[in-house]
């Protein structure tokens, strides 16, 4: 769920459905138990694609460090 802080309601799922197409794609660098939470913030109204996948790219990256290069 994109809180209200990010924009409109047709803004707010567009959001939502970009996040999910790019994690749908990252899922396997994560362990098999993780739960992963992304939180949108307002800047990610006006980004583009582009955009949150670099952001949400380096957030992993910083989040498992050794791990994303691991089998």
């Amino acid at each position: 769920m994109v809180g209200k802080a990010v924009g409109n309601s047709v803004c707010r799922h567009r959001v939502t459905r970009q996040l999910r197409h790019l994690l749908r794609d990252r899922l396997d660098r994560l362990p098999t138990t993780a739960d992963l939470v992304v939180r949108a913030r307002p800047e990610a109204a006006a980004a583009g694609a582009a955009a949150l996948r670099r952001d949400l790219d380096a957030g992993l990256d910083r989040l498992l460090g050794d791990r994303a290069s691991r089998p």
